[in-house]
Protein backbone atom coordinates (compact mmCIF):
# COMPACT_ATOMS: atom_id res chain seq x y z
CA UNK A 1 0.00 0.00 0.00
CA UNK A 2 1.58 3.27 -1.22
CA UNK A 3 0.84 6.41 0.19
CA UNK A 4 0.19 8.35 -3.54
CA UNK A 5 -2.55 5.81 -3.25
CA UNK A 6 -4.28 7.14 -0.75
CA UNK A 7 -3.57 10.79 -1.56
CA UNK A 8 -4.89 10.02 -5.69
CA UNK A 9 -8.16 8.04 -3.52
CA UNK A 10 -8.11 11.48 -1.12
CA UNK A 11 -7.91 13.78 -4.74
CA UNK A 12 -10.70 11.29 -6.54
CA UNK A 13 -12.96 12.14 -3.54
CA UNK A 14 -13.58 15.74 -3.82
CA UNK A 15 -14.73 15.77 -7.39
CA UNK A 16 -16.93 12.61 -6.45
CA UNK A 17 -18.44 14.76 -3.14
CA UNK A 18 -19.44 17.58 -5.38
CA UNK A 19 -21.36 15.81 -8.00
CA UNK A 20 -23.20 13.81 -4.85
CA UNK A 21 -24.21 17.53 -3.59
CA UNK A 22 -24.97 18.93 -6.71
CA UNK A 23 -27.50 15.86 -7.28
CA UNK A 24 -28.74 15.80 -3.37
CA UNK A 25 -29.65 19.89 -3.71
CA UNK A 26 -31.29 19.41 -6.54
CA UNK A 27 -33.45 15.98 -5.54
CA UNK A 28 -34.24 18.47 -1.96
CA UNK A 29 -35.16 21.29 -4.08
CA UNK A 30 -37.11 19.44 -6.60
CA UNK A 31 -40.02 18.49 -3.96
CA UNK A 32 -42.70 20.47 -3.39
CA UNK A 33 -43.07 23.17 -1.26
CA UNK A 34 -40.78 24.96 0.81
CA UNK A 35 -38.86 25.69 4.01
CA UNK A 36 -41.17 28.62 4.43
CA UNK A 37 -44.63 26.49 3.99
CA UNK A 38 -44.64 26.09 7.80
CA UNK A 39 -45.01 29.84 8.11
CA UNK A 40 -46.88 30.74 5.44
CA UNK A 41 -49.97 29.57 7.17
CA UNK A 42 -49.15 31.42 10.22
CA UNK A 43 -51.64 34.24 10.40
CA UNK A 44 -49.43 36.68 12.59
CA UNK A 45 -46.31 36.24 10.14
CA UNK A 46 -46.83 38.81 7.00
CA UNK A 47 -46.12 38.86 3.59
CA UNK A 48 -43.81 41.42 3.89
CA UNK A 49 -41.93 38.87 6.89
CA UNK A 50 -41.79 36.15 4.84
CA UNK A 51 -39.91 38.32 2.00
CA UNK A 52 -37.15 39.29 4.20
CA UNK A 53 -36.92 35.40 5.79
CA UNK A 54 -36.50 34.82 2.06
CA UNK A 55 -33.85 36.90 1.52
CA UNK A 56 -31.61 36.18 4.78
CA UNK A 57 -31.56 32.84 3.84
CA UNK A 58 -30.73 33.09 0.02
CA UNK A 59 -34.23 31.53 -0.83
CA UNK A 60 -34.89 34.13 -3.10
CA UNK A 61 -32.16 33.33 -5.95
CA UNK A 62 -31.67 31.35 -8.60
CA UNK A 63 -30.91 27.88 -7.38
CA UNK A 64 -27.96 27.95 -9.19
CA UNK A 65 -26.47 30.43 -7.63
CA UNK A 66 -27.79 29.04 -4.10
CA UNK A 67 -26.45 26.19 -5.11
CA UNK A 68 -22.74 27.75 -5.86
CA UNK A 69 -23.00 29.83 -2.48
CA UNK A 70 -24.31 27.02 -0.60
CA UNK A 71 -21.14 24.67 -2.12
CA UNK A 72 -18.87 27.53 -1.83
CA UNK A 73 -19.84 28.06 1.87
CA UNK A 74 -19.80 24.29 2.98
CA UNK A 75 -16.44 23.23 1.88
CA UNK A 76 -14.61 26.74 3.59
CA UNK A 77 -16.47 25.30 6.44
CA UNK A 78 -19.34 27.57 6.45
CA UNK A 79 -22.60 25.70 6.75
CA UNK A 80 -25.03 28.43 7.46
CA UNK A 81 -28.02 28.59 9.64
CA UNK A 82 -31.26 26.46 10.75
CA UNK A 83 -33.83 27.74 9.01
CA UNK A 84 -35.93 25.76 11.90
CA UNK A 85 -34.07 26.99 14.97
CA UNK A 86 -32.07 29.61 13.41
CA UNK A 87 -28.85 27.91 15.31
CA UNK A 88 -25.53 27.49 12.97
CA UNK A 89 -25.75 24.29 11.13
CA UNK A 90 -22.37 22.99 11.96
CA UNK A 91 -23.24 23.10 15.83
CA UNK A 92 -26.59 21.73 15.58
CA UNK A 93 -24.71 18.46 13.52
CA UNK A 94 -21.64 18.28 16.03
CA UNK A 95 -24.06 18.64 19.04
CA UNK A 96 -25.51 15.38 17.80
CA UNK A 97 -22.79 13.14 16.89
CA UNK A 98 -21.85 11.97 20.31
CA UNK A 99 -25.55 10.66 20.54
CA UNK A 100 -25.09 8.73 17.89
CA UNK A 101 -21.74 7.60 17.87
CA UNK A 102 -22.53 6.15 20.73
CA UNK A 103 -25.77 4.18 20.15
CA UNK A 104 -24.26 3.40 15.89
CA UNK A 105 -21.31 2.45 17.28
CA UNK A 106 -22.18 0.11 20.41
CA UNK A 107 -24.35 -1.89 17.91
CA UNK A 108 -21.72 -2.60 15.47
CA UNK A 109 -19.51 -3.64 17.36
CA UNK A 110 -21.95 -5.87 18.74
CA UNK A 111 -23.13 -7.01 15.64
CA UNK A 112 -19.41 -7.14 14.96
CA UNK A 113 -18.26 -9.92 17.39
CA UNK A 114 -21.48 -11.91 17.23
CA UNK A 115 -22.30 -12.37 13.13
CA UNK A 116 -18.65 -13.38 13.00
CA UNK A 117 -18.85 -16.81 15.54
CA UNK A 118 -22.42 -17.40 14.54
CA UNK A 119 -21.04 -17.38 10.15
CA UNK A 120 -18.56 -19.76 10.88
CA UNK A 121 -20.75 -22.37 13.26
CA UNK A 122 -22.91 -22.04 10.92
CA UNK A 123 -20.37 -22.93 8.21
CA UNK A 124 -18.38 -25.71 9.97
CA UNK A 125 -21.64 -27.38 11.24
CA UNK A 126 -23.63 -27.16 7.90
CA UNK A 127 -26.88 -29.04 7.39
CA UNK A 128 -27.34 -29.52 11.04
CA UNK A 129 -29.49 -28.52 13.62
CA UNK A 130 -27.12 -26.03 14.29
CA UNK A 131 -26.47 -24.30 11.15
CA UNK A 132 -30.83 -24.47 10.96
CA UNK A 133 -31.28 -22.65 13.84
CA UNK A 134 -28.68 -19.80 12.72
CA UNK A 135 -30.38 -19.55 9.44
CA UNK A 136 -33.70 -19.30 10.38
CA UNK A 137 -33.17 -16.65 13.00
CA UNK A 138 -30.83 -14.73 10.21
CA UNK A 139 -34.07 -14.99 7.71
CA UNK A 140 -36.50 -13.52 10.79
CA UNK A 141 -33.46 -11.11 11.40
CA UNK A 142 -33.66 -9.91 7.38
CA UNK A 143 -37.15 -9.96 6.83
CA UNK A 144 -38.76 -8.49 10.14
CA UNK A 145 -39.36 -4.58 9.60
CA UNK A 146 -37.13 -2.83 11.95
CA UNK A 147 -39.67 -0.48 12.92
CA UNK A 148 -42.17 -3.38 13.79
CA UNK A 149 -39.51 -5.39 15.71
CA UNK A 150 -38.82 -2.00 18.34
CA UNK A 151 -42.53 -1.56 18.83
CA UNK A 152 -43.24 -4.70 19.66
CA UNK A 153 -39.70 -4.62 22.28
CA UNK A 154 -40.76 -1.31 23.47
CA UNK A 155 -44.34 -2.66 24.41
CA UNK A 156 -42.80 -5.64 26.01
CA UNK A 157 -39.94 -4.30 27.92
CA UNK A 158 -41.02 -0.84 28.76
CA UNK A 159 -44.67 -0.96 29.22
CA UNK A 160 -45.75 -4.44 29.86
CA UNK A 161 -42.96 -5.27 32.09
CA UNK A 162 -41.11 -2.61 32.78
CA UNK A 163 -37.58 -3.82 32.94
CA UNK A 164 -35.94 -0.87 30.35
CA UNK A 165 -36.87 2.56 29.73
CA UNK A 166 -39.33 3.08 26.79
CA UNK A 167 -37.20 5.75 24.98
CA UNK A 168 -34.70 8.86 25.60
CA UNK A 169 -31.13 8.48 26.28
CA UNK A 170 -31.16 9.28 30.19
CA UNK A 171 -34.03 9.94 33.33
CA UNK A 172 -33.75 13.46 33.95
CA UNK A 173 -32.06 13.81 37.48
CA UNK A 174 -29.89 10.51 36.94
CA UNK A 175 -27.09 10.53 34.14
CA UNK A 176 -25.24 7.76 35.46
CA UNK A 177 -23.21 5.05 33.65
CA UNK A 178 -25.96 2.70 34.55
CA UNK A 179 -29.10 4.34 33.11
CA UNK A 180 -27.87 4.96 30.15
CA UNK A 181 -26.48 1.39 29.76
CA UNK A 182 -30.36 0.48 30.20
CA UNK A 183 -31.17 3.10 27.91
CA UNK A 184 -29.34 2.10 25.19
CA UNK A 185 -30.24 -1.77 25.75
CA UNK A 186 -33.04 -1.75 23.37
CA UNK A 187 -31.81 0.42 20.46
CA UNK A 188 -28.56 -1.18 20.50
CA UNK A 189 -30.09 -4.92 20.63
CA UNK A 190 -32.35 -3.93 17.50
CA UNK A 191 -29.66 -2.21 15.16
CA UNK A 192 -27.30 -4.73 16.23
CA UNK A 193 -29.72 -7.98 15.24
CA UNK A 194 -30.60 -6.83 11.79
CA UNK A 195 -26.64 -5.91 11.19
CA UNK A 196 -25.97 -10.11 13.13
CA UNK A 197 -28.74 -11.45 10.83
CA UNK A 198 -27.42 -10.20 7.30
CA UNK A 199 -23.47 -10.53 7.76
CA UNK A 200 -24.03 -13.65 9.42
CA UNK A 201 -25.11 -15.15 6.22
CA UNK A 202 -22.00 -13.36 4.31
CA UNK A 203 -19.90 -15.05 6.74
CA UNK A 204 -21.51 -18.11 6.21
CA UNK A 205 -21.34 -18.54 2.42
CA UNK A 206 -17.79 -17.31 2.61
CA UNK A 207 -16.31 -19.48 4.51
CA UNK A 208 -18.93 -22.42 3.21
CA UNK A 209 -16.90 -21.61 -0.48
CA UNK A 210 -13.23 -21.50 1.37
CA UNK A 211 -13.93 -24.54 3.23
CA UNK A 212 -14.18 -26.57 0.23
CA UNK A 213 -11.19 -24.86 -1.67
CA UNK A 214 -8.40 -27.32 -2.59
CA UNK A 215 -5.26 -26.27 0.13
CA UNK A 216 -8.36 -26.44 2.76
CA UNK A 217 -8.35 -30.36 1.85
CA UNK A 218 -4.54 -30.65 1.39
CA UNK A 219 -4.21 -29.04 5.22
CA UNK A 220 -7.12 -31.79 6.36
CA UNK A 221 -5.16 -34.67 4.49
CA UNK A 222 -2.24 -33.78 5.93
CA UNK A 223 -3.78 -33.86 9.73
CA UNK A 224 -3.80 -30.70 10.61
CA UNK A 225 -6.80 -30.01 12.97
CA UNK A 226 -10.07 -28.71 12.17
CA UNK A 227 -9.60 -25.52 14.73
CA UNK A 228 -6.52 -24.85 13.08
CA UNK A 229 -7.84 -25.06 9.68
CA UNK A 230 -10.49 -23.14 9.90
CA UNK A 231 -9.04 -20.11 11.89
CA UNK A 232 -5.71 -20.21 10.33
CA UNK A 233 -5.98 -21.58 6.74
CA UNK A 234 -9.78 -19.98 5.78
CA UNK A 235 -11.19 -17.60 8.13
CA UNK A 236 -8.71 -14.97 6.82
CA UNK A 237 -9.73 -15.49 2.98
CA UNK A 238 -13.33 -15.43 4.10
CA UNK A 239 -12.97 -12.20 5.71
CA UNK A 240 -12.25 -10.30 2.52
CA UNK A 241 -16.59 -10.21 0.90
CA UNK A 242 -17.63 -9.79 4.49
CA UNK A 243 -15.46 -6.55 4.94
CA UNK A 244 -16.99 -5.15 2.01
CA UNK A 245 -20.41 -5.37 3.57
CA UNK A 246 -19.58 -4.59 7.09
CA UNK A 247 -17.64 -1.81 5.52
CA UNK A 248 -20.18 0.01 4.09
CA UNK A 249 -22.60 -0.88 6.83
CA UNK A 250 -20.15 1.08 8.93
CA UNK A 251 -21.12 4.21 7.29
CA UNK A 252 -24.15 4.48 9.47
CA UNK A 253 -22.07 4.88 12.04
CA UNK A 254 -21.79 8.68 11.52
CA UNK A 255 -25.18 9.06 9.37
CA UNK A 256 -27.23 7.84 12.21
CA UNK A 257 -30.12 4.91 12.47
CA UNK A 258 -33.20 7.41 11.31
CA UNK A 259 -36.16 4.98 12.39
CA UNK A 260 -34.68 3.67 15.82
CA UNK A 261 -33.47 7.24 17.06
CA UNK A 262 -37.43 8.17 15.61
CA UNK A 263 -39.16 5.47 18.05
CA UNK A 264 -36.73 5.56 20.69
CA UNK A 265 -36.18 9.45 20.98
CA UNK A 266 -33.14 9.26 20.74
CA UNK A 267 -31.17 12.30 20.15
CA UNK A 268 -28.86 12.16 18.09
CA UNK A 269 -28.22 12.71 13.80
CA UNK A 270 -31.09 10.33 12.92
CA UNK A 271 -33.77 12.22 14.90
CA UNK A 272 -32.29 15.52 13.81
CA UNK A 273 -32.75 14.08 10.12
CA UNK A 274 -35.99 13.86 10.62
CA UNK A 275 -36.99 16.96 12.23
CA UNK A 276 -35.01 18.81 9.46
CA UNK A 277 -37.21 16.71 6.54
CA UNK A 278 -40.14 18.04 8.70
CA UNK A 279 -39.63 21.20 8.53
CA UNK A 280 -38.11 21.46 5.28
CA UNK A 281 -34.81 22.43 7.03
CA UNK A 282 -32.50 22.46 3.65
CA UNK A 283 -28.97 23.76 5.23
CA UNK A 284 -29.38 20.85 8.02
CA UNK A 285 -30.69 18.46 5.64
CA UNK A 286 -27.68 18.89 3.22
CA UNK A 287 -25.28 19.13 5.99
CA UNK A 288 -26.30 15.75 7.11
CA UNK A 289 -26.83 14.14 3.63
CA UNK A 290 -23.21 15.51 2.71
CA UNK A 291 -21.58 14.37 6.45
CA UNK A 292 -22.98 10.11 5.23
CA UNK A 293 -21.76 10.27 1.58
CA UNK A 294 -18.62 11.48 3.18
CA UNK A 295 -18.49 8.56 5.65
CA UNK A 296 -19.59 6.05 2.54
CA UNK A 297 -16.95 7.35 0.42
CA UNK A 298 -14.66 7.11 3.35
CA UNK A 299 -15.48 3.67 4.65
CA UNK A 300 -14.84 2.39 0.86
CA UNK A 301 -11.70 3.87 1.05
CA UNK A 302 -11.16 2.12 4.49
CA UNK A 303 -12.42 -1.28 3.24
CA UNK A 304 -9.59 -1.20 0.26
CA UNK A 305 -7.22 -0.69 2.67
CA UNK A 306 -8.58 -3.62 4.62
CA UNK A 307 -7.94 -5.72 2.00
CA UNK A 308 -4.56 -5.73 1.65
CA UNK A 309 -4.17 -6.22 5.36
CA UNK A 310 -5.70 -9.20 4.80
CA UNK A 311 -4.80 -10.60 1.95
CA UNK A 312 -0.66 -9.53 0.56
CA UNK A 313 -1.42 -10.52 -2.68
CA UNK A 314 -3.82 -7.33 -2.91
CA UNK A 315 -1.86 -4.58 -3.83
CA UNK A 316 -2.15 -0.77 -4.77
CA UNK A 317 -0.34 0.90 -6.77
Amino acid sequence: MSLSYIFKRLLGMIPLLLGVSLILFGVLHLAPGGPLDVYADNPSVTQEALEQMKRAFGLDQPLPVQYFRWVTAFFQGEWGFSIRTAQPVMEEVLSRVPATLMLSGSAFFLALIVALPLGILSATRRYTGVDYFITLMSFLGISMPVFWLALMLQLLFAVQWRLLPSAGMQTIGDGSLLDILRHLALPVFILAFASVAGWSRYMRSSMVEILNQDYIRTARAKGVSARRVTYSHAFRNALIPVVTVVALDSAAILSGAVITETIFAWPGLGRLFIDSMNGRDYPVLMALLMVGSFALVVSNLVADLAYSLIDPRIRYD
